[in-house]
């Protein structure tokens, strides 16, 4: 079947308008990450092992699960000892967490989103006209998303260093000559199509597409028609199609009889698509895959925070003085108990000059990793300027972050599990400074009591040395009460039945029980293993 056009009065090439003045642009924002566009030098990429250790690794895939045409991952694993990043960071979280900018950024977003669907589907068509139209389409997303953004930003009542040095550009941009030159051209172009009529003639195989001349609406003479014989609600009879959003090749054939009908506007659209490729500001590109890291972690936490569990900005210190948390909780051990409708245990901890090292005791599975894991969280979304699980928090800005987490023996290597162990200590004792953060999982627990008593002092004498901040998970209730620097916090039982595990955390001397129990544990002796083997 083949299309022809029918000849007829074509439509003049619309005047060219000179855009309007704009101030000049203003390039002083480079990114609502860092403060005054400097991005400062982020410390080395976590550890993996690290990210495992303490469960971040799932907490920051929770967190950019949805998010993905963003590529958040690296914004969480580029963390910075700087005061003044995670201040700036803090002032937009806050500024995010609800009201005008935010809803003003979701809209922006959706817009942003919406140009980058039609983009792709620009470059993916078959034929030239439908690129072009794809290509306006996205170029409409766009400026309606720019112009929104202005105006919404203009009305909010902005705090943040971060939002407002974005504002100042953006009003900036928007009032641009390049931009300014952008929206006229695109709502010439889409004026001039959406003006067109145009008639499809169908006969004997021939296509006839011709200029609109009022002809009637039969459809509506139909309707009108029938109408005395509807009877209430009737069945839908009318076949459905699959959609396709793609052309095919008669359809091509009739706009490219509809453009030598009105080859004006079609020159237009040919002309903006050429000469506007690269409309899209790199800045605003970035500033919309950024804010994103913010509005992510908000999103994930908002869950959270619905079950009744609290969030806090916390103080951050590069001293010593004194460090505490109010009611914190592992993230990833929270997100999965609230999706089971089960309570999350919170717990609290400080640290005082002088001391300097958290020495944690007590039964097996009574939520000492737990605790471990939760200090080495708290520290590490703090710096990244995140808010925290907890009620209120004063925490350390550390240069580096160890785990010693215990690993399965390797069969394989060429050293036994004792010997891998103090390799791996000995590698964090080389590296950790006085501000480096160091956690340590029940260490030395394959050697005999007195070995591993030995060589806990050794480590612990060589922390307090280093004046690092850490956490011991230990049933060597002796590293307690090691030095001044030592804390004992003891996973708390409940006192009715010691069997009965709280998963408090509580700061009070050791009770002499934890080693008891582990050698229970291990020889199958205590009250539990004792049960079974009596029902057997």
């Amino acid at each position: 079947m083949d299309a022809v056009a029918d000849p007829s009065q074509t439509e003049p090439a619309p005047e060219r308008q000179p855009p309007r003045a704009a101030p000049s642009l203003e390039r002083s924002f480079e990114s609502v990450l860092f403060p005054g566009g400097r991005r400062p030098r982020s410390r080395p990429e976590p550890d993996p092992g690290v990210l495992r250790d303490l469960r971040l690794d799932q907490v920051i895939e929770s967190v950019t699960r949805n998010w993905a045409e963003y590529d958040l991952i690296p914004f969480f694993h580029a963390r910075f000892d700087d005061p003044e990043v995670v201040g700036h960071r803090q002032e937009v979280m806050r500024e995010l967490e609800s009201g005008p900018a935010r809803r003003a950024i979701d809209e922006f977003a959706r817009r942003m989103r919406a140009m980058r669907q039609a983009l792709p589907a620009e470059k993916k068509q078959l034929y030239p006209r439908e690129r072009q139209r794809w290509f306006l389409a996205a170029a409409e997303e766009y400026v309606a998303g720019v112009e929104r953004l202005a105006r919404d930003l203009r009305q909010a009542p902005l705090t943040s260093r971060g939002l407002t040095a974005f504002r100042d550009y953006l009003e900036s941009y928007a009032g641009s000559s390049d931009f300014q030159r952008l929206a006229q051209e695109t709502r010439a172009v889409s004026e001039g199509l959406a003006r067109i009529r145009y008639s499809v003639a169908l006969q004997e195989g021939t296509v006839t597409v011709r200029t609109y001349e009022d002809e009637p609406d039969y459809s509506i003479a139909v309707e009108e028609t029938f109408r005395k014989f509807r009877q209430g609600v009737v069945k839908e009879y009318r076949a459905t199609f699959k959609p396709f959003t793609g052309m095919n090749h008669i359809d091509a054939q009739v706009v490219d009889r509809v453009a030598l009908l009105h080859p004006a506007i079609f020159e237009h659209l040919e002309r903006f698509a050429r000469e506007q490729v690269g409309f899209l500001d790199p800045i605003l590109a970035r500033f919309d895959r950024e804010v994103h890291f913010y509005i992510a972690y908000l999103e994930h936490i908002g869950r959270l925070r619905q079950a009744g569990l609290p969030f806090c900005y916390p103080g951050l210190s590069a001293r010593h003085d004194e460090l505490s948390a109010r009611e914190s909780f592992d993230l990833a051990l929270a997100a999965k108990r609230v999706w089971e409708n089960a309570a999350v245990v919170r717990n609290d901890f400080t640290l005082r000059d002088p001391e300097r090292i958290l020495v944690v005791t007590g039964p097996n599975q009574g939520g000492k990793t737990t605790f471990a894991r939760t200090f080495g969280q708290l520290h590490y979304l703090a710096g990244l300027g995140c808010p925290v699980p907890g009620s209120n928090a004063v925490l350390f800005l550390f240069d580096d972050l160890f785990t010693h987490f215990e690993r399965e023996e390797d069969t394989t290597g060429a050293h036994g599990k004792l010997e891998d162990e103090l390799i791996r200590v000995r590698d964090i004792l080389e590296r950790a400074t006085s501000r480096s953060i160091v956690i340590l999982n029940e260490i030395f627990s394959s050697t005999s009591l007195e070995d591993a008593l030995f060589l806990g002092r050794q480590v612990l004498g060589r922390l307090l040395h280093l004046d690092s901040i850490a956490v011991c998970v230990t049933f060597l209730e002796e590293l307690s009460t090691l030095a001044e620097g030592t804390v004992s916090l003891v996973a708390g039982s409940d006192p009715r039945d010691p069997t009965v595990r709280t998963f408090k955390i509580e700061r009070r001397p050791a009770d002499g029980l934890a080693h008891a129990v582990a050698v229970a544990e291990r020889h199958r002796l205590t009250y539990r293993f004792l049960q079974e083997r009596l029902r057997s």
